[in-house]
């Protein structure tokens, strides 16, 4: 009897074996039919199933299979979806052609546009600004139109140095309104003003400022010239460095993929790219590293406990059975991502979440304050947030600002693989390893000097004076390898130029210049003050400025290019201190100035201000 029923056990395996077959594995490479090159960031899923894997940055894949004439898809942005029957072979190498339908349908674009205007809640105005959706040779009805939303930007003018000699601010790495700015002109159409912070579009680009050499993790640089937009006024360059560190030299990490999977994520532009973007940043990573992903849409899940990157194969299994349905609980899901993050800290390493959203929170806790007082409570506890923002028609820039700057974060808008590519693995660095926390810049102006001085941009990073000595009052990260630049336009001591924003004398006030004016005499002095690693104690160190300006043709390129897109910015806000700023005046600028430019940013910049340009003469003809 015992030998029958081995007999009959042994027969059931041997007919599950045939029906269904062995488990093997399928590995290969994913490549562009056009040119060949690899493509990460493909999505490799078993049809039918959820089981499934990314390409890594190098177009590889592998994936086991089983099952009875199982159907492999490979699926990626902007090409046409691949399926495979895999034979008796363990490597399959796939070709992917581009979608042509696809990749049309974002190329013409309309040039209208329209904007509806509302008062927000206490947090200040938002804007909300109806985008034209992406048509071929058709007519398209503005009130079926989304919406995006930005933060009320209000440029600060001019300020006497007599009455208010000190500029007080905190800096900002954050570059997401530049590669945002570039997506509208890209799409044919000029920004909305709202959309547009000067201080990220200069912070996008990467500035020759020599590393510091002391014990501070920064050093400051200036540089006095010429206004380019103004004749009577000078432009004053200041340059942040932050010390670089080698691979080797950074702390281990305990990451959080916050990933938001509701269904406004659908587009290629937004999950599937966001897939991509995580490929691209796990190649970057140490196999000690270690990565959990909360997921929200409706509700709230942790569908990877945190795994050390030596077992990618299940990261990136889970990364790839994500699909973008329901509704978006926001609130929620950041409480998840920080409670993971907290419950595997790393005492003196590098504890983040990244956060990837189109910002379009609508289910729960969603306004504007209870997200600034949730990332506020939790930032003390030293974990950091990185935001990446995707998509567009119902972006929400105003609410991924609020969680970046209140959070001890960093923000980026992904809106090509190619800006993936620049944030999480070029800027990798920088991106993802704070060197120093709450960085505050005080400047005294000495008004031997200088009549009135504008911090051009800047307008959500102002401090109060008294703020720059508070060491509980939040102030901008700057990570490993960072620049911040800042532009100062200067009216000097002694001018006759009447700035906007002037007062008339004052009738019961002493107007009798206290200082006269004195060439020689010192600039300004800067403070800077500090952080290091989770302390609550600041430290401050400062540096006088003198020297006169030297003439713009001498200054330095990065001097010379940082002015070019502060005046770019000028002149898509239609700002009131623009004075003869000109697209001419900026392309001559930039061309000069361009220098080395191994990754092309310069040189895209270039043509950005060329697409705009030629924009502004359409709209003008309209």
């Amino acid at each position: 009897m015992k030998k029958l029923m081995n007999s009959i056990l042994i027969a059931i395996l041997f007919s599950i074996s045939a029906v269904f077959g062995q488990g093997r594995t399928i590995n290969g490479v994913v490549t562009d039919v056009t040119d060949g090159s690899r493509l990460p960031g493909v999505t490799i899923s078993i049809k039918g199933t959820n089981v499934g894997t990314v390409t890594d940055l190098n177009g590889f894949y592998s994936i086991a299979i089983s099952g009875r004439n199982p159907v492999l898809v490979f699926s990626f942005i902007g090409m046409e979806t691949v399926e495979i029957q895999p034979g008796k072979e363990d490597r399959i190498d796939v070709s992917m052609m581009p979608n042509i339908a696809a990749l049309e349908e974002v190329v013409v674009l309309g040039y209208g546009s329209s904007r509806r205007w509302r008062n927000a809640n206490k947090t200040g105005a938002v804007h909300h600004y109806h985008a034209p959706p992406v048509f071929v040779d058709q007519e398209f009805d503005y009130n079926s139109m989304d919406t995006e939303s930005y933060a009320a930007v209000k440029e600060t003018g001019f300020r006497n140095v007599a009455k208010d000699p000190l500029s007080t601010f905190s800096i900002d790495v954050d570059n997401a309104a530049y590669s945002n700015v570039r997506r509208f002109i890209n799409q044919g159409q000029l920004p909305p003003a709202d959309a547009v912070r000067i201080e990220e579009m200069l912070n996008y680009f990467s500035y020759n400022y020599a590393e510091p050499r002391g014990r501070h993790p920064f050093a400051v640089h200036t540089e006095l010239s010429q206004c380019p937009w103004n004749a009577n006024s000078q432009l004053l360059h200041v340059g942040l460095k932050a010390r670089e560190l080698d691979k080797s030299e950074l702390p281990p990490s305990n990451l959080v993929f916050l990933i938001d999977v509701s269904g406004s994520m659908r587009p290629d532009n937004r999950l599937p790219l966001v897939k991509t973007a995580l490929v691209m940043l796990l190649d970057e990573l140490r196999p000690s590293d270690k990565v959990s992903i909360v997921v929200y849409a409706g509700r709230t899940d942790l569908v990877l406990e945190s795994t050390p990157v030596s077992e990618k194969h299940k990261i990136l299994s889970a990364i790839a059975g994500l699909h973008a349905s329901g509704g978006t609980a926001g609130g929620q899901a950041l409480r998840m991502a920080y409670d993971v993050a907290e419950r595997n800290f790393l005492k003196d390493g590098n504890n983040r979440i990244i956060m990837c959203t189109d910002g379009d929170f609508n289910v729960g806790e969603s306004s504007l304050d209870a997200m600034e007082k949730l990332v506020s409570d939790r930032r003390r506890k030293g974990v950091y947030i990185t935001v990446l923002g995707f998509g567009m028609g119902n972006f929400k820039d105003d609410r991924l600002e609020i969680i970046a700057n209140k959070g001890n974060g960093n923000y980026g808008y992904i809106d090509n693989i190619q800006e993936a590519r620049k944030l999480l693995v070029t800027e990798f660095a920088g991106t993802m390893y704070t060197l120093a926390n709450d960085v505050k810049l005080q400047i005294e102006f000495n008004p031997a000097r200088v009549k009135a001085y504008r911090l051009i941009g800047y307008e959500n990073r102002r401090l109060n004076p008294e703020d720059f000595n508070n060491d509980a009052k939040d102030a901008g990260e700057m990570g490993a390898g960072h620049t911040v630049t800042a532009l100062y336009e200067i009216i000097p001591a002694g001018s006759d130029a009447v700035f906007p924003g002037s007062i008339d004398p004052l009738k019961y006030q002493d107007n009798t210049p206290s200082v006269r004016p004195d060439r020689n005499a010192e600039l300004l002095t800067i403070k800077a003050r500090y952080k290091e690693g989770v302390g609550e104690k600041s430290v401050m160190f400062d540096q006088q400025v003198q020297g006169r300006p030297i003439p713009l043709a001498r200054a330095s390129e990065d001097f010379r290019f940082a002015a070019a897109v502060a005046e770019f910015g000028l002149l898509l806000l239609d700002s009131p201190y623009k004075g003869d700023a000109s697209y001419e005046n900026v392309l001559k600028l930039a061309v000069d100035a361009k220098g080395v430019d191994h990754e092309g940013y310069r040189a895209e910049f270039i043509n950005l201000v060329r697409t705009a340009q030629n924009l502004q003469k359409l709209s003008m003809q309209r």
